[in-house]
């Protein structure tokens, strides 16, 4: 019996079927083929119509505008003369008005019953605006909520850190007297804290006697009510109304 003859089948099993194979029809005509098909390819091709269209309305729009605008030069010239007597005018504004806030600083004048009167907030304001006036242009109010002991800062014409802690009262003189507490909040950061050459308290009222002693001993300035008085007024500038005021940091010509 020859090898490849078929073995009877055993009793009870059915005949095994032989296997077939069936012709892919996966490629026939109107089918998608496993590299995507016509299908597939007319999306990507309708994808790129747009990106290519837009592309060659940007050329094209390009070279229309280049080829215009040697025969139109004068368009590129209107802008400009139109912006620059907007600039020059904006200038001029912000030139005069830097003139009036120097004017304006150097005749700032305070009554004390104008300071009396102030919020405890526009007092510090005002501390601000005096040292502005006496040159230090970078004088700022920093009081607030949580302030470390300063309300405003500033650096005179010589270099010199001014530190200052205000101390308003609506009652002026009769108001309390700023005491020790104040200058030991003032002491325990102007110097650690706002790295300050000169320390101050200032207050429209008076001080009681062992701040000022307080004061004289850490080097701190006081200014009370008649110092604020001949400072507000315009007479001089901080520095000559206190005594033992540190040397300039460093040569000026106001030196």
């Amino acid at each position: 019996m020859s090898p490849r003859a078929r073995r009877p089948a055993a009793a009870g099993c059915p005949p095994a079927r032989r296997r077939t194979r069936r012709p892919d029809k996966s490629n026939g005509p109107g089918r998608p083929d496993r590299t995507g098909g016509p299908r597939r390819r007319r999306r990507a091709d309708d994808r790129l119509i747009g990106p290519l269209a837009a592309g060659a309305l940007g050329v094209a729009l390009t070279v229309t505008v280049v080829n215009w605008l040697p025969a139109h030069w004068w368009v590129l010239i209107a802008p400009g003369a139109l912006v620059a007597p907007a600039g020059a005018g904006l200038l001029h504004r912000r030139r005069q008005r830097a003139r009036w806030e120097a004017v304006r600083a150097r005749g700032l004048r305070y009554a004390l019953p104008r300071l009396d009167a102030l919020h405890h907030t526009r007092f510090e304001d005002a501390v601000r605006d005096l040292m502005h006036r006496d040159g230090c242009r970078d004088a700022t109010r920093v009081g607030g909520s949580g302030d470390p002991g300063a309300d405003v800062k500033a650096t005179d014409p010589y270099g010199r850190r001014w530190v200052i802690q205000c101390k308003h009262r609506r009652d002026g003189l009769a108001g309390s007297a700023a005491g020790t507490p104040d200058l030991q909040i003032l002491n325990g950061t102007a110097r650690q804290v706002h790295g300050a050459d000169v320390a101050v308290i200032v207050t429209n009222g008076r001080f009681t006697a062992p701040a000022v002693t307080f004061a004289e001993q850490q080097c701190h300035h006081v200014v009370d009510r008649h110092t604020l008085g001949a400072w507000a007024a315009g007479s001089r500038p901080l520095w000559e109304l206190l005594r033992a005021v540190p040397p300039p940091r460093e040569p000026t010509s106001l030196s």
